[in-house]
């Protein structure tokens, strides 16, 4: 059984580390509600966008465009968003397996990383790694989201990439994010979609079909990736946030263990004194 010094030395070792997840907690419940109204207030924008995507795609019936269908190369640029830092439960994991989990071929990857996390994971296991945006996820903004689709549509273009894919966790509400593996290009649109666009679409193109994709299509994929940084960010405050309020309610539970252990220890090194002191009396007398 522990000794009394090394219990009590527990308990205040545990405390002490309560007092940090309490402050993690408050400052990711503050950056949470930050983070939270900055995706609320794109989501707009990407709606939209979508809105005319499908509105073009539907006016356009089967329209022969190279973002519209897949090129000859097997390779997958997939952008990777995790965060910097840890202690967020299992926000990194669980998008790090949207990857290692999907029909993705490991030859065929071409990683873009955003944020430390991810980055460390499959640079470990010697996956392709082209580039690295460390920073983007301390503060994403729209221009960084238009930096990383133009390098990625540009090899696309180039027909070096078959496909692009975002990894990304999304952001429900505080409680719930759903990690995701959202295909950018070549452009999918949902059916149903299509056929709701095509029913009430006025749409008229000015100039001509291709050259009108050309420009909105680039700006699509970027509105999606800004959307995704911004909801990644979000998600990211409030798995941490859950995690650090997990942390300081189990060290509540295992000081008040620690305390009752003390109780107990100090109890019986008290009955131990005064039988010893009565056997004491008894053997003089």
């Amino acid at each position: 059984m522990a000794s009394m010094r090394d219990i009590k030395r527990r308990r205040n070792s545990i405390a002490s580390t309560q007092q940090i997840t309490k402050a993690m907690k408050l400052v990711s419940t503050v950056k949470l509600q930050k983070t939270k109204a900055r995706a609320e207030r794109s989501k707009p924008y990407f709606d939209k966008m979508y809105e005319v995507v499908t509105s073009m795609l539907a006016k356009s019936g089967t329209i022969d465009h190279p973002y519209l269908k897949p090129q000859a190369s097997t390779k997958k640029a997939v952008i990777l968003i995790t965060s910097n830092r840890g202690l967020a439960g299992g926000y990194n994991s669980n998008v790090i397996k949207m990857i290692t989990g999907s029909d993705l071929k490991r030859e065929d990857i071409v990683l873009y990383t955003v944020g430390n996390k991810g980055k460390e994971y499959f640079a470990r296991r010697e996956y392709h790694i082209a580039k690295e945006y460390p920073e983007v996820i301390e503060h994403p903004m729209l221009s960084d989201a238009r930096e990383i689709c133009t390098e990625v549509l540009n090899l696309y273009a180039r027909g070096e990439i078959g496909e692009i894919y975002v990894a990304y966790t999304y952001f429900k509400n505080t409680v719930v994010h759903e990690p995701k593996l959202l295909k950018l290009l070549p452009v999918e649109v949902a059916s149903e979609d299509i056929e709701a666009a095509r029913s009430n679409s006025l749409m008229n193109y000015e100039p001509k079909e291709e050259e009108a994709l050309d420009l909105i299509i680039p700006k699509y994929i970027t509105s999606i990736l800004y959307g995704a940084l911004v909801e990644s960010v979000a998600s990211e405050n409030g798995a941490r946030m859950q995690a650090m309020d997990s942390a300081t309610s189990n060290a509540d539970e295992m000081i008040d263990k620690l305390t009752l252990q003390y109780n107990r220890a100090r109890q019986g090194s008290i009955t131990q004194e005064l039988t010893e002191i009565i056997a004491g009396a008894n053997a003089i007398s």
